[in-house]
């Protein structure tokens, strides 16, 4: 696979503005087409079904991750914002530390994750506690955090 970018939690691409990149490789741990309360189509169709803290590629692979996991640890069973996000299990620290190591793992070296993180049940110093470095740099002053890190060493 000569792709430069994963998306390792890609759900529906929302924040996508091209929803089929020709660079990118879309994963995700589920396939759902449904319709939300709203009438709106909800599409989760990833070009690769694996699990995020055992993703099927090899070391230093990609210049350019993308890690949005799941964010709820509750959410009603056909909740629409459970449909959308994904909920985190019982092992969600482990998942989550898992997740940070795979994505370095497949970026290559000085290449760039982007990580996003909602605080609604979870807040971001917990999150940033089970990541493997320090980010660089991102949005703190909102509910919603975009960070970004640069894989250093090797």
């Amino acid at each position: 696979m000569d792709k430069l970018i994963l998306d390792a939690c890609c759900g529906s691409r929302m924040f996508w503005f091209d929803k089929v990149h020709p660079n990118t490789v879309y994963m995700d741990n589920r396939t759902l087409e449904d319709t939300l309360c709203d009438g709106r189509k909800l599409i989760i169709n990833p070009d690769i079904v694996a699990d995020f803290t055992r993703m099927p590629f090899k070391d230093n692979q990609f210049k350019l991750v993308v890690f949005d996991p799941p964010h709820l640890l509750r959410a009603g069973e056909s909740s629409w914002l459970g449909k959308k996000y994904g909920v985190l299990g019982v092992n969600w620290k482990e998942n989550i530390e898992d997740g940070f190591n795979e994505c370095f793992r497949v970026l290559e070296k000085n290449g760039i994750l982007i990580f996003k993180w909602n605080e609604d049940q979870v807040k971001l110093k917990e999150i940033l506690e089970l990541a493997p470095q320090k980010p660089l740099f991102g949005d703190k002053r909102s509910k919603t955090h975009w960070l970004v890190f640069m894989k250093e060493g090797e």
